[in-house]
């Protein structure tokens, strides 16, 4: 009867061949109705108005296309294989892993769903012209999609035949060590949860955290770090466990902007001052762009070298480019009323005092060939007389490299003295 059985086999292979060969046919059959469909359903459905049908069937997509493999190889496992010969070993390898699949692709489904349903609920709010809390709403939507990952990751270990509480016993010293080394990725997590239900801070909003040198518009929260885009278009991964600590500094929140000046007068227009700084106030009182609230104009204090003048305001925008509109226009008129009153900005200035009896003599040469500086007309260049002299020549006057000779030991005696103290 060998031979009965040889073609009993036979006849077992090719039924088994045959059965999963129309199964492929059948599969792809469907999933080519199912992309129709899927396609003709998402071209019909407003997302503005119907964005809880459009999400569902948009995230269908892709996963849809492998849940039809996976049920196709659900079929072969319990209808086909067991009508061929020993189907036990590939029936028992093949039964688990269509079940995770099947749990990652449930996941995978209802994460497409979730992030669809967000950038819907977005969309309805911008287009009704309602605020909307981002930061709420994208928490919420993390939150969601951790608890699938969390339900999902479960039930897949369930499958295999594994227990969660198990693996933890089991885990022991490792599990310590585990926490131990993934200390960090908590506190980030803890601190972006933290951020989210504080919030210091909004996507799109400009902050400073001075203490890590970091600065510009944050552009997104996530679990590990944030970004944030610097001036200079380079962005920072902030870890989200520095917001704990760190001092953050949101300028996007801020009501005004301040202009806080110093202008410097000249010493010899101190009769001036309390009319320049009168008009000047006035001007700042009837500009538009300068709040009521609270600005001073006064005369502040003796500089080393010029009076100084406070100008202390802010403007009633926040936008930076017409604030520095607004300051210059400020700073410019300022400049203007003290050219009106006669009076002049001041430049850094130094007077020396020079001790009795020292003389410096300088016969500074010409580039055009003609008489040098300091020396009368018919005298040799190394002649000079001092500034404001009758033109007699003195004798023997070095050039500026040289050393100066200092006649008269009284007078050398001071000069030392004077170089000492200075």
């Amino acid at each position: 009867m060998d031979w009965f059985s040889d073609v009993q086999q036979v006849y077992s292979h090719w039924t088994v061949t045959v059965h999963l060969v129309l199964l492929l046919f059948a599969v792809l059959a469907a999933k080519a109705i199912t992309r129709r469909v899927l396609t003709a359903l998402s071209e019909r459905l407003d997302p503005r108005e119907q964005f809880w049908r459009h999400a569902l069937v948009t995230a269908a997509g892709p996963p849809a296309q492998i849940a039809l493999w996976l049920v196709g190889l659900a079929v072969a496992i319990k209808v086909i294989i067991p009508l061929g010969p020993d189907p036990s070993p590939v029936v028992d390898t093949l039964t688990p892993v269509v079940g995770v699949a099947g749990v990652a692709t449930a996941t995978w489904f209802l994460i497409r769903f979730t992030v669809n349903v967000e950038r819907g609920i977005y969309a309805y709010a911008e287009r009704l012209g309602k605020p909307l809390d981002r930061m709420g709403t994208e928490a919420l939507g993390k939150l969601v999609q951790a608890a699938i990952i969390t339900i999902g990751l479960l039930e897949a270990l369930r499958i295999l035949g594994l227990s969660a509480s198990g693996l933890l016993a089991v885990g022991g010293v490792g599990g310590v060590a585990l926490g131990l080394a993934a200390q960090g990725l908590v506190s980030n997590l803890l601190g972006g949860l933290t951020v989210y239900v504080s919030q210091p801070f909004k996507v799109g909003e400009w902050v400073i955290m001075p203490e890590e040198n970091v600065m510009g518009e944050v552009q997104d929260i996530g679990w590990r770090a944030t970004r944030i885009l610097g001036f200079d278009r380079r962005p920072f991964y902030v870890p989200n466990s520095k917001f704990n600590t760190a001092i953050v500094i949101n300028h996007s929140r801020m009501t005004n902007r301040r202009i806080m000046e110093y202008v410097h007068v000249r010493y010899e227009d101190i009769d001036k001052i309390a009319a320049i700084v009168r008009d000047v106030r006035e001007h700042l009182r009837q500009h538009p762009g300068i709040s009521q609230d609270f600005f001073v104009v006064n005369f502040d204090s003796y500089g080393d070298y010029a009076l100084k003048l406070l100008i202390y305001a802010f403007t009633i925008t926040t936008s930076y480019a017409e604030y520095m509109q607004i300051k210059e226009d400020v700073l410019l008129e300022t400049a203007a009323i003290i050219r009106r009153h006669g009076a002049r900005l001041a430049v850094p200035t130094s007077t020396v005092h020079m001790p009795e009896g020292v003389r410096f003599y300088a016969a500074i040469e010409r580039a055009d060939g003609g008489q040098p500086q300091g020396v009368p007309a018919g005298a040799a260049p190394a002649d000079a007389v001092e500034p404001g002299d009758t033109g007699e020549p003195a004798a023997a006057v070095p050039r500026l490299d040289d050393e100066v000779e200092i006649q008269g030991t009284e007078t050398a005696e001071k000069l030392k003295e004077w170089r000492a103290k200075a």
